[in-house]
């Protein structure tokens, strides 16, 4: 099997087994790329946190990484129509992680420069680049529909982000630098 068909030559592509033929330039289209990007963004944050024995309470940072990609996989696969169900323990599963994760941090004070470490830099990006795939998703949502379940899921995505450029920074012993406004 070759990796190219042609078919999508002229800025049409065809989702799952429709046979229905979209513009690559279609809101629908957007969103996908926007959670494939994140999605492999993930996964080099995945592989860079492989390097580090960073446990939240007995689960790698890692692990939790590969768990948010499957997630966005089942996110991808219902928004370009196949049959998925995306359920609420998935949102439950990001909140209870955020909260396991805050409870071995300092309280937040001010805003913190990204980059503190390789690790958490790429973390602060993936959850930079996950507030764009939310505002692309809403766009999304209030022309076609889409589940308040995936709506809420995409906002805590940041959020467990964001704690993890945390913890990463916490556990390395690194001190989060805060702006000179």
């Amino acid at each position: 099997m070759t990796l190219f068909t042609g078919k999508g030559d002229n800025g049409k592509t065809t989702l799952f087994d429709s046979g229905e033929r979209i513009s690559k330039t279609s809101c629908q289209m957007d969103v996908l790329g926007s959670l494939d990007e994140i999605n492999t963004l993930l996964g080099v944050c995945k592989a860079r946190a492989r390097n580090l024995d960073t446990k939240v309470r007995g689960v790698s940072v890692s692990d939790i990484l590969e768990q948010l990609q499957q997630d966005l996989f089942v996110i991808q696969a219902i928004i370009a129509g196949a049959p998925k169900e995306f359920t609420e323990n998935r949102i439950k599963y990001l909140e209870r992680n955020i909260e396991l994760i805050e409870k071995d941090l300092p309280e937040i004070k001010t805003f913190f420069l990204a980059g503190a470490t390789e690790l958490s830099g790429l973390l602060d990006y993936a959850r930079a680049v996950s507030r764009r795939v939310e505002r692309v998703l809403i766009s999304f949502a209030e022309k076609e529909g889409l589940s308040a379940g995936i709506l809420q899921y995409t906002n805590r995505l940041s959020s467990i982000l964001y704690a993890l450029v945390r913890f990463v920074n916490h556990k390395q012993g690194v001190e989060e630098v805060p702006p000179r406004y």
